[in-house]
């Protein structure tokens, strides 16, 4: 039996994850999805890698997986926990001493135009959960985006970049170039927007298992 720390994004919350832990459960895991302090304006990345860790516990068969913004936190919990799997799950691979207001420029980021927010994140998720979703956004007032990354590398683990082909946010082509470019690794890919947590949880959480 794993444990997977599940890494929510930018003004989310553990909530986003909730679908997902519970197929984690039915097929024989455990998972936490904790809220990282985004709404603390002092609250730094290390703050949020106190926040996972300490909803790990004393597990000690990890696997940590970073959602969008959540993949500048993923590989210092990871580190921290000696985490069997590290995986990038629509996830922004950090390089040493970058801040995250950088990570957009150095990847080459391209902002989509006249979308909306449900068209960029959720287009392909249930009317009520995108309404839940919105309902449980946060303001992300924390102090980390223009802070460089803490550590010297990427933890030395088992890594996985895993894209979600239909994602108009991250686009499957930025997604495989960065695996590539940042990790010299293939990206693993399955369909779905950039909020698949909602739209295919059962499929994300079996591919999560097939991993093991």
């Amino acid at each position: 039996m794993a444990t997977f720390a599940l890494i929510h994004g930018g003004g989310g919350s553990g909530w986003d994850w909730h679908l997902v832990a519970g197929r984690l459960r039915q097929l024989g895991h455990e998972a936490v999805a904790p809220d990282l302090p985004i709404e603390n304006p002092k609250a730094t990345l290390p703050d949020f890698a106190d926040t996972v860790v300490s909803a790990i516990g004393p597990a000690r068969d990890v696997v940590v997986v970073g959602h969008s913004y959540g993949g500048f936190t993923a590989p210092l919990v990871a580190a921290r926990v000696k985490a069997r799997l590290l995986v990038f799950a629509a996830g922004m691979v950090p390089a040493p001493g970058e801040r995250p207001r950088e990570w957009w420029d150095h990847v080459g980021f391209s902002s989509p135009d006249g979308l909306s927010t449900v068209e960029q994140f959720l287009h392909d998720v249930p009317p009520e959960l995108v309404k839940e979703n919105v309902r449980r956004g946060r303001d992300q007032v924390s102090a980390e985006y223009d802070q460089p990354w803490p550590a010297d590398a990427l933890p030395d683990l088992p890594t996985r970049v895993l894209l979600f082909r239909d994602d108009r946010f991250f686009p499957a082509d930025l997604q495989r170039r960065v695996a590539r470019e940042r990790l010299g690794s293939t990206a693993d890919e399955l369909d779905g927007s950039h909020l698949a947590l909602l739209s295919r949880p059962d499929e994300l959480a079996e591919r999560l298992v097939s991993y093991l």
